[in-house]
């Protein structure tokens, strides 16, 4: 049967289209590759100014010329134009009597904006879900809600872990790894009546309720790792570890669990599944505008 799709010129002739067919081939890869290219460029000029942005925000405090140049990586003499331009754009602003620099009402209220359109949930899914196919463990994503820490997502590997979760649930705020996270960083003024609750409001539910003295324990070495754990409890044969989620201004919005069976599921403070997790978290909480300062989230907490 002669197959429809077969040219029908002479051998000579197909073999004589070849090395033509293949020239104009590369001339268009070479003409894609140089098109991609050129829209890829940028403008030098703005790249290096933008380092200047960059340090100062970096840096959290306005800055002399002098400091701020060497962490842009450049003479003072080189930043100097650039700043002056920065300023003219209200992106940075200089003190008249320190002669010191800040981020100007330009880039505060860009970055205002920027935030505003921040949703801790939907920039965390994409991160999660990485680091469930990374580990293939289970990930839980929880915010706090009107009842305390509620699961908003969970997404599972290529085999589930049974267990009672699901989207919804509203964990114990003592007897659970993503509970403990949330009780240790909130204001103790918001939390101390539900702790007391707690215990009434999902007794039922939980085997073997950990004594008060047990939580603060563990309250503590949330504060002290950034991590919350659970070994075998309160679901026997699965480890968790919980790792905080800060936004702009210090305040936990969001926990990340990591959880698995306890035969493959490392609990250790320092273990794979812990860096982990407190790496994915310290991700979002970086694209959600979180500047590292641990004794101010803890001072948070303690108030």
């Amino acid at each position: 049967m002669t197959n429809p799709y077969r040219s029908h010129l002479p051998l000579s002739s197909t073999m004589s289209l070849q090395p033509r067919l293949s020239i104009h081939v590369k001339d268009r890869k070479n003409i894609m590759s140089s098109t991609v290219e050129k829209e890829r460029r940028g403008i030098q000029s703005i790249e290096v100014g933008g380092q200047l942005l960059l340090a100062l925000g970096a840096h959290g405090r306005p800055m002399q010329l002098r400091d701020l140049a060497k962490a842009a990586g450049m003479p003072a003499g080189k930043a100097h134009p650039y700043l002056v331009s920065f300023g003219k754009l209200g992106l940075v602003t200089q003190d008249g009597s320190t002669g010191y620099y800040w981020l100007g009402p330009t880039a505060i209220q860009l970055g205002l904006v920027s935030l505003q359109m921040l949703s801790p949930v939907r920039e965390a899914t994409a991160f999660a879900e990485a680091l469930a196919q990374e580990t293939q463990h289970s990930v839980a994503l929880a915010v706090w809600g009107n009842q305390g820490p509620t699961i908003v997502r969970l997404i599972e590997p290529a085999y589930p872990l049974h267990v009672n979760l699901r989207t919804g649930t509203v964990m114990s705020l003592a007897d659970t790894a993503t509970g403990r996270l949330f009780a240790a960083y909130l204001p103790m003024a918001l939390i101390e009546g539900l702790m007391q609750v707690d215990y009434k409001r999902l007794g039922p539910d939980m085997a073997n309720p950990l004594e008060p003295k047990e939580v603060e324990v563990k309250l503590a070495e949330v504060r002290r790792y950034g991590l919350s754990r659970a070994v075998d409890h309160p679901t026997p044969g699965v480890n968790s570890v919980s790792a905080p989620v800060f936004d702009y201004s210090g305040n936990i919005v969001l926990g990340i669990t990591l959880m698995g069976s306890s035969g493959v599921f490392d609990p250790a403070w320092n273990g794979v599944q812990a860096k982990s997790v407190k790496a994915c978290a310290a991700e979002v909480s970086r694209r959600l505008g979180f500047h590292p300062d641990l004794s101010s989230v803890e001072q948070r907490a303690a108030a």
